[in-house]
């Protein structure tokens, strides 16, 4: 069950109290985070929906995570509920930690490029403003494919029409509608014309510092963005995820291919782990916040927490390749899909070869 499919679940489980009376509670959360239990809790997942609930239902919260309890433990893929301080709900998933790792991993695999892609804000049109400047231009379209990725039909407005520069170089939409906003997403505006770092690093450059931090454009700044090297947190995203499809090419060449299966539970394999997971989340709170700079930022967490994995990956001297070398390949090639998916998503190439 992955993060997304527990938080239905969830709210599944309280409408169905609702429902049945137990609850009385006039409006519903629209959704249920779910995320590591904190400080003090245990399982795999924990949510606080029960204190959500509390208020506006008239009772403590303890009480009404414990009828959530009863009916989550009636789920296949639950294996126990526990309720912790004033009301959390921690979950602990069937089948042991290979098992949840084995069925993420090919949850990823079976998804593509669009794990992490929900129905939640289906029949929704979010109506979005850009102040007329490219950065608010380019942010906006992010912001608008990542509704999208959630199931919202989001349009989108700006005072004057994008410059053809910004729509042929940038990959901005053309059919921005004409019209104005007293509320526009209105970014720091980009201090130097982004169009000669070409589609890519622009885009970056414009979307990886928060909206209300200076990006850095202009100058001796695009060396930074254009340079194929560490220090660069897009290269760095990129070549992980061009790194994954080499290792598949090196894998098939010695005659195997990727397997989901039990790793070895050490620190860079359980980060891995951690960030894959999240990546619902993420994309939910992307949305949410109207800020791309956080897929960003956890686009760079997963390639830098891959990079211990790589080489371990292929068979060494005469080493045969065994079941976990399948897979590790299975888990490097989850997380190339995650980054390409959260590139694509941010309007990025991720190129197979670099």
């Amino acid at each position: 069950m992955t993060p997304v499919e527990l938080s239905r679940t969830v709210l599944h489980a309280v409408r169905r109290a609702v429902d049945e009376g137990e609850l009385a509670v006039a409006v519903l959360p629209e959704r249920v985070v779910v995320a590591p239990p904190g400080p003090g809790g245990c399982g795999d997942y924990a949510t606080n929906v029960a204190l959500q609930l509390a208020r506006p239902a008239g009772k403590p919260g303890p009480a009404v995570a414990e009828l959530l309890r009863t009916r989550l433990l009636h789920v296949d893929e639950i294996s126990d509920v526990v309720v912790t301080g004033p009301g959390f709900l921690n979950i602990s998933l069937a089948g042991g930690a290979d098992a949840r790792l084995t069925r993420l991993v090919r949850d990823i695999l079976r998804a593509g490029p669009r794990y992490g892609h929900t129905d939640t804000l289906a029949g929704q049109a979010p109506q979005l403003h850009a102040a007329p400047e490219v950065r608010a231009l380019v942010l906006m379209d992010s912001v608008a494919r990542v509704l999208r990725s959630q199931g919202a039909s989001p349009r989108m407005h700006c005072a004057r029409p994008p410059q053809d520069a910004w729509i042929r170089i940038l990959g901005l939409p053309s059919d921005i509608t004409v019209a104005g906003s007293d509320t526009p997403l209105r970014p720091v505006p980009a201090p130097a014309d982004p169009t000669p770092l070409g589609r890519d690093a622009a885009r970056w450059a414009l979307l990886h510092p928060a909206p209300h931090d200076h990006p850095r454009i202009g100058g001796a700044e695009n060396d930074a963005h254009l340079a194929q090297r560490e220090t660069n947190p897009l290269f760095r995203v990129r070549y992980a995820h061009a790194r994954g499809r080499a290792l598949l090419r090196n894998a098939a060449d010695l005659g195997f291919t990727p397997e989901p299966g039990p790793l070895a539970s050490d620190g860079d394999t359980q980060a891995v782990i951690q960030l894959l997971s999240d990546h619902p989340r993420v994309l939910a709170a992307t949305a949410a916040h109207r800020a791309p700079d956080r897929l960003a930022r956890h686009l760079v967490a997963v390639a830098d927490a891959l990079a211990p994995l790589l080489p371990s990956v292929l068979p060494l001297g005469d080493e045969k390749p065994s079941a976990a070398h399948r897979a590790r390949l299975a888990l490097a090639e989850a997380a190339g899909t995650v980054l390409a998916g959260g590139l694509s998503l941010l309007g990025i190439d991720a190129p197979d070869h670099l």
